[in-house]
């Protein structure tokens, strides 16, 4: 099992916290689009996103350290030209797709980190105190 917490978070979920499917590893493609979805954080529902890079698959709320907006320049779409770097679309911030550190641009930190794992091909994304999912 590949787990892993991606980016720098809140505080770190306890070990119990439940996983969540989030999709199939395979709609994960290096550098391509990202897989969206839907989680409440700090009571408010919010996007997020999983990516691949260079082999990983890495998730973050889709709300960029600058200004609290969404990122993606097209839908689904937050890596650069050059596959290396997510960048806001609004201000163009630039951030490490394997930490969510923020290396340039306006951004004011790194993005909040959602840990998640790849397991018997299916991606999950993990709970925290203040990340759960969306309750319809």
């Amino acid at each position: 099992m590949n787990t892993q917490a991606s980016g720098e978070a809140g505080a770190p979920a306890p070990p119990d916290a439940p996983w969540h499917p989030l999709c199939h590893g395979r709609e994960l493609v290096d550098g391509g689009e990202a897989v969206p979805f839907d989680v409440r954080y700090r009571g408010q529902t919010c996007r997020a996103f999983a990516i691949r890079y260079r082999g990983q698959v890495h998730a973050y709320l889709n709300r960029c350290s600058h200004v609290a907006m969404e990122m993606d320049w097209m839908p689904n779409r937050f890596f650069d030209v050059t596959g290396h770097f997510l960048v806001c679309g609004a201000h163009g911030a630039l951030f490490e797709p394997h930490t969510g550190r923020c290396v340039g641009g306006p951004g004011r930190g790194p993005l909040v980190a959602i840990a998640v794992r790849e397991h018997d091909g299916v991606v999950f994304w993990q709970s925290q105190y203040d990340l759960q999912p969306v309750v319809f």
